[in-house]
C-alpha cells in the first residue's frame, strides 16, 4: 500500500493520499467533480476544505481526513475524500448497533474508513473519476488502504449509482435507507396553485390551512439568493441554527466560521428564507442549490434544491412547515427547480407532497464473521425497507391518476 505524501502505481497508476484538502489542487477536484453525473455542491474542493479549516470535521472532532489522488501519465484520473472515523455521529446511517456488537464480543470498531461528507446526508458522486474503470481503481485503492491500515471496515453513504458498481465489484454490501423529495413534475407546475390541485383534497385543504395560520400570524418571508445574502443574515440564520441544536440539548456540528467561508467561497449555492413578523426576523431556513454543478456534465443538467438547516427565535404554528417545505417548493416552482430533497427522515413530508426515495450506501467489515452477520442482517432489512414503502405509497397526496 501506498504512504502517504508518497507516490507508487498500481498497474499504469500513481496513487497519493494527503492528510488535507491544502495538499489537493482546487482547480483539478472541482473539474473533476463537475464531470460526475451526481455532482452535488456538498463536494466541492471548497465545501470540503472548510469543513477541515473550520475545525468542524478533523481529528479532533473525530474526522480524519485523507485525500486520495490517482493519476496516470500525470493526468488527475480519480480522487475522493476518506475519513477515518472514531466514532458514528454525524453520519445519518446509523451502525450504532453493529459498533455494540463488536464491543461486546471484545473487538475494536472503531477508528473505521468512511467516504461521505460529512454531516450531509444526500446523495451523489463520492468516487470522483474520469470512467468507470478509474473509479473501479479507485475502490480498489480504498479497500486495499482499510486492509493494510487494519480498519475495521469501510463504508460509503448515499453513494452515487457509479460508485455502488464500483464498490459492489469489491464485495462491499449495499444498505438503502428512505428520504423524502419533491419533484416538480415536467413542464413544471405553473405555480403552487397548480401543484397544488394535483393533491387529494384533504391534503390541499390541510396544507392552505398551515399556510394560513402563518399568514395571520403576521409572518412574512424575505427572500435572499446567492451574494444578495447578507453579513447580518448569515449572523442572524447561525443564531437560529444554534439555538435550534442548543434547545435539544447539543452542540451544532458547523460553527460560524464554516458558514462564514461559505459566504465567501460558494455564496450561489445557498438560498435563504428569512420569517419577519413587525418588522423583526424570527425565523429563517437555509437551503442549498447545486447552481455550481448543474449543467455541467451531460447526465446532471438537473437543477436541484436540498433542504439543509432551519431555527426560530419564535414559535409560530406551522411556521416549521412554511419555511422549510411550503417557501421552498413555491421558489422552486418559481425558478424551474426540478427537485427537492428534503433530507433524512420525516414521514411528516409525506403529507406535504414528498415522496419516499430509497437512498443507498455500501459496507465492508474486515472481520468474516461479523461481515456475514451484516449481509443477513441487510437481507431482511431490505425487506422491511419494501414493505415500508409499499405502506408509504398507499397514502400518496397525490390523486391518482385517471384512467381513460
Amino acid at each position: 500500500m501506498i504512504d502517504k505524501k508518497t507516490t507508487g502505481t498500481a498497474n499504469d497508476y500513481v496513487i497519493r493520499v494527503l492528510d488535507s484538502p491544502a495538499e489537493v489542487a482546487a482547480d483539478a477536484w472541482n473539474t473533476l467533480l463537475f464531470s460526475q453525473p451526481q455532482a452535488t455542491p456538498f463536494m466541492r474542493h471548497e465545501y470540503l476544505d472548510a469543513l477541515h479549516t473550520s475545525g468542524c470535521a478533523t481529528p479532533d472532532t473525530g474526522w480524519t481526513p485523507r485525500f486520495f489522488v490517482l493519476e496516470r501519465g500525470g493526468e488527475l484520473r480519480a480522487a475522493c475524500v476518506l475519513y477515518l472515523k472514531t466514532h458514528s455521529h454525524g453520519e445519518y446511517v446509523f451502525d450504532w448497533a453493529w459498533a455494540r456488537a463488536y464491543a461486546e464480543h471484545g473487538l475494536a470498531y472503531y477508528p473505521k474508513a468512511l467516504c461521505a461528507v460529512p454531516f450531509t446526508p444526500v446523495s451523489g458522486a463520492r468516487l470522483l473519476a474520469r470512467t468507470q474503470a478509474d473509479r473501479a481503481q479507485l475502490a480498489a485503492a480504498l479497500l486495499d488502504f482499510c486492509q493494510h491500515e487494519q480498519l475495521s471496515g469501510l463504508h460509503s453513504l448515499f453513494a452515487s449509482d457509479e460508485d455502488l458498481a464500483a464498490f459492489g465489484a469489491q464485495g462491499l454490501l449495499l444498505r438503502h435507507t428512505v428520504q423524502f423529495h419533491w419533484t416538480n413534475t415536467a413542464p413544471g407546475y405553473a405555480g403552487f396553485d397548480a401543484f397544488l390541485a394535483q393533491l387529494t383534497p384533504d391534503k390541499r385543504k390541510k396544507i392552505r390551512q398551515e399556510r394560513r395560520k402563518v399568514a395571520d400570524a403576521g409572518v412574512s418571508f424575505r427572500v435572499s439568493e446567492g451574494r444578495q445574502i447578507s453579513p447580518a443574515d448569515w449572523e442572524f440564520f447561525y443564531r437560529c441554527y444554534e439555538r435550534t441544536y442548543l434547545e435539544h440539548g447539543n452542540a451544532p456540528y458547523l460553527n460560524r466560521d464554516f458558514f462564514a467561508r461559505m459566504a465567501a467561497t460558494m455564496p450561489e449555492d445557498w438560498l435563504l428564507f428569512v420569517a419577519e413578523r413587525d418588522g423583526q426576523a424570527i425565523a429563517v431556513s437555509l437551503i442549498a442549490l447545486n447552481t455550481s454543478c448543474a449543467g455541467n456534465a451531460a447526465g446532471n443538467a438537473e437543477r436541484v434544491a436540498y433542504g439543509r438547516y432551519w431555527g426560530a427565535l419564535e414559535r409560530v404554528d406551522c411556521l416549521h412547515f412554511e419555511a422549510c417545505y411550503y417557501q421552498p417548493l413555491e421558489w422552486c416552482i418559481a425558478n424551474g427547480y426540478q427537485r427537492f430533497e428534503g433530507g433524512a427522515q420525516g414521514e411528516h413530508k409525506l403529507a406535504r407532497a414528498l415522496l419516499p426515495v430509497t437512498t443507498t450506501s455500501a459496507h465492508w467489515l474486515a472481520h468474516p464473521q461479523f461481515l456475514a452477520a451484516v449481509d443477513r442482517y441487510l437481507s431482511a432489512e431490505r425487506a422491511g425497507i419494501e414493505e415500508y414503502l409499499g405502506e408509504l405509497q398507499q397514502h400518496s397526496p397525490f390523486k391518482p391518476a385517471r384512467v381513460d
